[in-house]
């Protein structure tokens, strides 16, 4: 009979390899080959695709539907937010920026 320490600890050790292993095996797969330029400048667009992926719902979606009103915060704010973050590059200052906007808009009843 497995006692409920061993399976808790069993569940923990098979939730880290399945966790681990998926980063783990590409590393050790490609570490020692060259990747094609056709495939580096791929990889170029994963971090900007999945920053998309993560902001656009929270962006554009209320209560179920897409909200493209100014009564939609987070997209208002986010407006001068990414122009800050394209202009300056600076990423505290866009928190920043952010920040004070979603303050601002909720301050004065967005």
């Amino acid at each position: 009979m497995i006692t409920s320490d061993t399976l808790v600890f069993t569940i923990i050790l098979g939730m880290a390899a399945v966790t681990y292993l998926p980063r783990l095996l590409p590393v050790w797969a490609l570490s020692s080959r060259e990747l094609p330029p056709v495939v580096i400048r791929w990889l170029s667009f994963v971090p900007a695709a999945i920053l998309s992926a993560l902001l656009a719902p929270a962006l554009l979606v209320q209560d179920g539907g897409i909200a493209l009103n100014m009564h939609n915060l987070p997209l208002l704010a986010a407006v001068p937010t990414f122009l800050v973050a394209w202009r300056t590059k600076s990423f505290f200052g866009t928190v920043a920026v952010g920040m004070a906007c979603v303050a601002a808009g909720r301050y004065f009843g967005f």
